[in-house]
């Protein structure tokens, strides 16, 4: 029963929440990612290079082994590294969207810690920190004075 109340506990604080809500945004862009590379990114590549595919590309290590009527009897063995370039081309499409998305955040976060600065609501803890702060300081000034 411990376990159950474990469990409650974790999928009221929000972590569950928070974390199917990440996995779902996550699918989702993973397929945003994969139109744009599919549909945007390599068409015109694609154009550039006299219409090669690159999905098709691969290197063939042994050829297939067809029967006297046209059915494959040994499949061929081939390394796709065109499939493997448009893996990296998405990685590195998403790793940069990421980048930026984090870079983004970390500004406003900073931009909201910041006290002085009245554009952004500063969160309650960091503003109350940064008044005690003050009061230390001007406390340590008085107590240096006597």
């Amino acid at each position: 029963m411990k376990i159950f109340k474990e469990f409650k506990e974790f999928a009221v604080k929000g972590n569950m929440m928070d974390m199917a809500i990440g996995i779902i945004i996550g699918a989702s862009f993973n397929k945003v990612i994969d139109v744009l590379v599919k549909k945007v990114f390599l068409p015109p590549l694609s154009l550039l290079t006299d219409g090669v595919n690159f999905q098709d590309k691969k290197i063939i290590l042994k050829e297939a082994v067809k029967n006297v009527d046209d059915t494959i009897s040994t499949d061929e063995v081939a390394i796709g590294y065109g499939a493997l370039g448009e893996a990296l081309l998405d990685f590195f499409i998403i790793g940069f969207t990421v980048f930026i998305v984090v870079k983004f955040m970390n500004r406003l976060r900073t931009k909201a810690q910041d006290t002085k600065d009245k554009t952004v609501a500063t969160p309650k803890d960091i503003e109350l920190l940064s008044k005690l702060t003050e009061l230390m300081e001007e406390q340590n000034k008085l107590l240096k004075t006597k």
